[in-house]
């Protein structure tokens, strides 16, 4: 019988996602600019997130244990066209970037304290494959390692918190202004940055069917990972607001392990280091196990090849776990993961990850009123009104992607060009592979039916 996962290891897995070392780069950043003022966009931000993290938990009461789950939704909901484009666009590609560069830091973040003589790419190389070894043995070994991982990194950033947020730091406090918002525009105009320091809750959903009572649990965990990474960031930001300078909060590339020098010297900057190498470990463990769960899912409903369906002795969608562990290989080997183009890509990757959050509010509308009937052990509460909110709150945050127009151009326009490409894509594997019309939603009866293996086998003797 498959060992079930707990609450805790619910949470385990949307903190780990959430706390990167990118996110915690981009924390200093949002101190560096607005100080405490910093900390009303990251309620705002996580409030909309909460939203949106409720409303895939109805999608999953709706339709239960899915191994994809949001590329099945999406199916059922608004047709193969926007799923491939939003899943592909949003969750895989952004994954494959993500990781990418969470590993770079890794390697680079060692050597910038510790003299190895190991180049920084070779370090990020072992890290992966390290993390893969894991991934490949099943559920419950990734569980154990991000159960680990992703508590003590949420408990040393909470202390780090503490002890900045109540001047307990050997440091010296710094006298300057605790915020530096002037108006409402300063905070809102920064909801993109803050978006990003909550994204990724949701990867508890492909794990769902693996979670003991996974109604209460899956939407519990998300919801609690948020709520814990916001009080972690308020505190943070606060001490980060008393011991380090704003301008060289802004100009430091790694705003974290300044901050824990400045408040407890060289056993900060140690203490730090640890930090970010968990953090990394934390994010990519969580990353490949979804991203592997997520290719199996859309395998089953036809939207990727067959071939991500293959499972090892331990249960592992092996393939999935190759894939983005190989390009992750590659692509921190050739030394492309350090570059400046490739750190401003995740930005351009995220505004896809943001279009799949509203593309999911948009299909709880859509089931309220195609299915106001079905059975569901979980609903939002006040019908609509709220993935509503979440969806229009979420589109500000696009909008407000970046604080500098010209890069906020680059931006948009890089996306539409993305876009186009991912159009194109999708129309062809619809036309070839799916043969199904591009907008039109596959019932869900059906939808929930490919999740069985009978069905990939009748499938394949209709060819």
């Amino acid at each position: 019988m498959e060992k079930k996962l707990g609450l805790f290891s619910a949470i385990a897995t949307g903190v780990g996602l959430i706390v990167a070392t990118s996110c915690l780069m981009s924390l200093g950043q949002g101190a560096s600019i607005l100080g405490t003022g910093f900390i009303i966009t990251m309620i705002l931000a996580c409030l909309i997130n909460i939203l949106t993290a409720l409303s895939m938990a109805e999608l999953n009461a709706l339709m239960p244990n899915l191994t994809g789950g949001l590329a099945q939704y999406t199916l059922a909901g608004m047709g193969p066209f926007i799923t491939i484009l939003t899943m592909v666009g949003g969750y895989l590609v952004c994954q494959m970037i993500a990781g990418t560069v969470e590993c770079a830091m890794f390697g680079n973040a060692i050597n910038s304290v510790f003299d190895t003589g190991i180049p920084s790419w070779v370090l990020s190389v072992i890290m992966v494959v390290i993390l893969m070894f894991a991934n490949l043995h099943g559920v419950d070994l990734f569980a154990k390692v991000q159960n680990v991982v992703a508590y003590v990194l949420i408990g040393s950033l909470i202390i780090m918190g503490v002890i900045g947020a109540f001047g307990l730091g050997t440091g010296e406090i710094i006298n300057q202004p605790s915020t530096l918002a002037e108006s409402p525009a300063d905070t809102l105009g920064l909801l993109g940055l803050g978006f990003f320091l909550f994204i990724g809750c949701e990867f508890v959903i492909p794990i769902a069917k693996s979670i003991k009572n996974e109604r209460r649990n899956v939407p519990l965990g998300m919801v609690l990972s948020l709520v814990i990474i916001l009080i972690m960031q308020i505190l943070l930001v606060i001490g980060m607001t008393k011991y380090t300078a704003y301008d060289d909060l802004g100009a430091s590339a790694s705003p974290h392990i300044l901050y824990g020098t400045s408040l407890l010297g060289n056993i900060g900057s140690y203490w730090m280091i640890l930090v970010s190498a968990l953090a990394v470990v934390s994010t990519v463990n969580s990353a490949m196990s979804s991203f592997s769960f997520m290719c199996a899912g859309m395998a089953k409903i036809n939207l990727l090849p067959t071939f991500f369906l293959k499972k090892n002795k331990n249960g592992a969608f092996y393939i999935g776990i190759y894939v983005i562990g190989l390009i992750e290989i590659i692509v921190n080997a050739i030394g492309l993961s350090t570059s400046d183009s490739l750190i401003f890509m995740i930005n351009v990757a995220i505004v896809f990850w943001m279009i799949s959050y509203i593309i999911s509010n948009i299909n709880v509308v859509i089931f309220r009123i195609k299915l106001p009937k079905a059975p569901r052990t979980f609903k939002v509460p006040f019908g609509p009104v709220l993935p509503i909110i979440a969806a229009i709150g979420t589109a500000f945050m696009i909008w407000n992607i970046s604080n500098d127009p010209e890069a906020r151009k680059l931006i948009f326009l890089i996306d539409g060009v993305i876009f186009i490409i991912l159009g194109i894509y999708s129309v062809l594997w619809c036309k070839i592979r799916v043969k199904r019309p591009l907008f039109k939603p596959i019932p869900m009866h059906e939808v929930m039916a490919m999740e069985n293996d009978a069905y990939l086998l009748i499938r394949r003797k209709r060819k």
